[in-house]
């Protein structure tokens, strides 16, 4: 996978757990987080997104609306899910991210953001704000690729172009000395005529 690609892709997943905390907040999920994992001790996931429910009732509710959200934008489906029936922690694994609905009291039980010191927690819209900025980033090097690439494309027409307009206007121009030897024929023609007339 290029650079480019690993960009790309690292946008693609930020974009997938924004649109999951944005379902987290329509639902009224408490304190949401996300975790951006250390990628030393993260293993396959990059983020943790952690939210709170009141009750089981609405922990399922959350859980559904980010499958349900990220099935219509994305077109991605769970690895996994676990605790869906007891509705006291469920667990959501979209191998890249991972995210935990909790009950308020199972998830101060846990402690999970404690259990994960390395990781960076962000709010929602701090998330947002650094996703935007990445995007931006992304979109000017596109720009300025772009714009290079014009460029050498311009540059390389330029030196192709050049030395055929030379040669075409050598063609075009006769040499000073096929000029000066055009003037002087007409002229000695008619120096020649006039002498043979004169001696008949």
């Amino acid at each position: 996978m290029t650079t480019d690609q690993e960009q790309l892709k690292r946008i693609q997943v930020r974009n997938q757990v924004q649109a999951a905390a944005a379902a987290c907040e329509d639902k009224k999920g408490v304190d949401t987080r996300i975790l951006e994992l250390d990628p030393i001790d993260a293993g396959l996931s990059d983020f943790f997104l952690v939210t709170s429910a009141t009750n089981d009732r609405q922990a399922i509710a959350i859980a559904d609306e980010i499958e349900m959200r990220l099935k219509k934008e994305f077109g991605v489906f769970p690895n996994s899910v676990e605790g869906r029936r007891k509705g006291d922690w469920i667990l959501l694994d979209y191998v890249d991210f991972v995210v935990h609905v909790f009950l308020v009291e199972r998830r101060a039980f846990y402690d999970i953001e404690r259990l994960r010191k390395s990781a960076r927690p962000l709010t929602p819209v701090e998330f947002d704000t650094e996703l935007k900025g990445a995007l931006a980033e992304k979109t000017l090097a596109v720009r300025n690729k772009a714009s290079a690439k014009k460029a050498s494309a311009k540059k390389a027409a330029g030196k192709k172009v050049a030395p055929k307009k030379a040669t075409a206007k050598k063609a075009a121009a006769p040499p000073k000395a096929a000029k000066k030897a055009a003037a002087k024929k007409p002229a000695a023609k008619a120096a020649k005529t006039p002498a043979k007339t004169s001696h008949k």
